[in-house]
């Protein structure tokens, strides 16, 4: 499996081989961004905000998983898990919508716009084990550094990978990375250009931070 990141919430998860591929929450160029383009299989939405839910550059006639429940793809299963953006209840933000793609054997878990304290026990349940952990970081909108360090240790995944944080060009005023890998208790390793990763891989890891670049 291949994971790359266009930044925000979009990443481009392909499996081994390379010969399908998924995109998740891919975001319009109005947030400051380049947005995702090219052919794809599936595209997976978590709310339906511009910066979220630009399908319309995704080619390849890709299947559109845009709410909970539970998908079979093209030999892909995507769990959708009901969730709020806020931590009202969704009163100031609606919903939002966790995703847990499961692929090469591996458990990936993209928590979307999360933006609850902690994940309820129904959620947990739901979502189960997380091999790959998604999680928005930067505040604001989400849940930020000090509930996303909690949510890790709720859900315990071999490789967290930070999203929704500030970037150079961004429109979205967000918190940096770096203040997520101070709660943590990491100076932070360089950051990668793509992750690749085989089931066996992550037997043996511990728990792991990646940034990525962009």
């Amino acid at each position: 499996m291949t994971i790359s990141w266009y930044g925000h919430s979009c990443f481009k998860i392909a499996n081994q081989g390379g010969h399908l591929t998924i995109i998740t929450d891919p975001f319009d160029k109005k947030i400051g961004l380049n947005p995702p383009r090219g052919n794809v299989d599936i595209v997976v939405v978590s709310h339906d905000h511009h910066d979220y839910n630009n399908i319309k550059t995704i080619t390849g006639n890709p299947f559109i998983i845009n709410s909970p429940g539970e998908y079979e793809v093209k030999g892909i299963s995507i769990l959708g898990c009901s969730s709020f953006h806020d931590d009202k209840k969704g009163k100031e933000r609606g919903t939002n919508t966790i995703y847990l793609i499961k692929m090469d054997k591996i458990r990936i878990c993209h928590l979307g716009d999360f933006g609850q304290e902690k994940l309820t026990d129904k959620q947990l349940e739901k979502i189960g084990q997380v091999d790959i952990l998604m999680i928005p970081v930067g505040g604001t909108y989400t849940i930020g550094a000090k509930e996303a360090f909690k949510i890790t240790k709720q859900l315990e995944p071999n490789v967290i990978i930070p999203m929704h944080y500030k970037l150079p060009g961004l429109k979205i005023n967000l918190a940096d990375v770096k203040d997520f890998l101070k709660e943590m208790g990491l100076n932070g390793k360089p950051p990668v250009d793509k992750l690749t990763i085989k089931r066996k891989d992550l037997d043996s890891k511990e728990m792991e931070v990646v940034v990525f670049k962009l």
